[in-house]
């Protein structure tokens, strides 16, 4: 969940041909799709809302129905889609030091991106793409490094390391040791693959909990909510972090270790509903004038939530709600929709593409609020993640188009720009990680989490 850095300016050529591409546009988008964003469009998102949402039932929110009906097997052409997302892993893996790039050749890293890189480990390793030699050497590396990792304040993990030489830095700076605090969201998808790593290869098991141990993991946590910090010359403020969607993601892989995040996890002290195209969407309602915290709607906490706990955090109802906002603003716009928070390969290099944020609908925007509804971009995380999850006719354009149309060399693009009908070139180790962990999960046909114990 880096916000702030700006990778350096890269140019790719896309792998597919401009007949596959128009073919892909035609069979999906209709000519429509070839036209730029028209003031037509975004009208229809700004009269899409209704702020007297309709809300889930209480009896809807325990409820886990099956989520897809293809879960349990992988076809060839999946597991080529897997194996492209590995090539990104394959250059920006340091084997020094075991820890990832969190964008193309640019060697700053997140403990979420990291986390992102180990999950892309495990599912390369179990979908056969790398060998058990290979998989063994990366994550004893990654492991030793977590363990022996300069913590903030001999507490916690930095925010962001030096991928290569392991030095403590702030956003975007390399060679600058910077002390700027942690991140308990980041820690918690840190501590969702601790768990699950130590439960599937009982011979790192001594590793991760040693790792949990040395972190002192309960200054995360105060009165049952999730604790992040901050600096600002050299003044440290402890702040509580999280809104709905990641607060709720993050505090289960706490909880896992036995931390008490129980108002963390209280996924109805907070929400409200915003009508979104005739769909009820879960929001927070904190307000972030005054909290100073943006309350982003999208997809990734709510996937990762079903591939790793199988909706333990966060309740399907939720998820389901968001999906189908976003396949009826298919439906009234002709714009396959699937976004959430990523790298761009422009500035201001890194946005929430959101369904709802701070009272606005489809606001795609800094963690600063900056608005840039120009940059909303279909996200190759959120559509492949989606489709595994779902399986529906709708999640299947997604996934044909991303495969049609954001192929790189090394990877895949993080998504396509719905203004200039072109990729978003970013590559990035959370996009290929998503995807690779996604695949995973439908080849086992069931949370991560679970198939790890078995």
């Amino acid at each position: 969940m880096n916000t702030d850095f700006e990778p350096p300016r890269k140019f790719w050529t896309i792998l597919a041909s401009v007949g596959g591409i128009v073919t892909a546009f035609s069979l999906i988008f209709g000519l429509e799709m070839l036209q730029p964003l028209s003031e037509k469009i975004a009208k229809l998102d700004a009269q899409s809302i209704n702020f007297n949402g309709k809300p889930v039932e209480s009896g809807q929110l325990a409820k886990v129905s099956k989520v897809g009906d293809h879960t349990g097997h992988i076809t060839p052409a999946e597991l080529a889609f897997a194996k492209q997302a590995w090539t990104y892993f394959g250059r920006n893996w340091n084997n020094k030091t075991g820890l990832v790039n969190s964008a193309d050749n640019f060697a700053s890293v997140t403990m979420w991106d990291q986390a992102a890189g180990m999950a892309a480990l495990v599912s390369a390793y179990e979908l056969g793409i790398v060998t058990k030699e290979e998989f063994g050497s990366k994550m004893t590396r990654t492991l030793q490094t977590l363990l022996t990792l300069p913590l903030y304040r001999n507490e916690l993990p930095n925010k962001v390391y030096n991928a290569k030489t392991l030095l403590p830095v702030g956003y975007g700076k390399l060679d600058q040791k910077e002390e700027i605090g942690w991140s308990a969201i980041d820690l918690g998808r840190m501590a969702i693959w601790l768990k699950i790593i130590g439960d599937r290869y009982p011979e790192y098991q001594e590793q991760t909990a040693a790792i949990w141990q040395k972190w002192q993991m309960k200054r995360l946590v105060k009165n049952g909510q999730m604790f992040g910090t901050s600096t600002k010359q050299g003044q440290e403020a402890y702040n509580q972090e999280g809104r709905l969607g990641y607060e709720s993601y993050a505090a289960y892989g706490l909880q896992l270790w036995g931390l008490n995040v129980n108002k963390a996890l209280d996924v109805k002290s907070h929400v409200k509903f915003v009508d979104l195209y005739g769909q009820g969407v879960p929001y927070d309602n904190r307000d972030f004038k005054t909290s100073g915290a943006n309350n982003y709607v999208l997809s990734e906490p709510y996937i990762l939530d079903g591939i790793e706990t199988g909706f333990k955090s966060l309740p399907k109802a939720y998820a389901d709600r968001l999906l189908a906002a976003q396949e009826a603003r298919y439906e009234a716009t002709s714009y396959l929709t699937a976004v959430t928070e990523d790298n761009l390969d422009q500035a201001p290099y890194f946005v929430y593409n959101t369904l709802f944020a701070n009272g606005k609908p489809w606001n795609t925007v800094t963690d600063k609020s900056s608005q840039h509804n120009d940059l909303r971009f279909l996200s190759a995380k959120a559509a492949i993640g989606w489709h595994v999850l779902y399986n529906t006719p709708y999640t299947h354009k997604l996934s044909i188009f991303t495969e049609s149309n954001l192929k790189a060399d090394a990877g895949w693009y993080n998504g396509f720009y719905e203004s200039s009908n072109k990729p978003n070139k970013a590559l990035t180790a959370n996009n290929n990680g998503v995807i690779l962990e996604s695949l995973l999960y439908k080849k086992v046909g069931k949370p991560l989490l679970l198939w790890a114990q078995e």
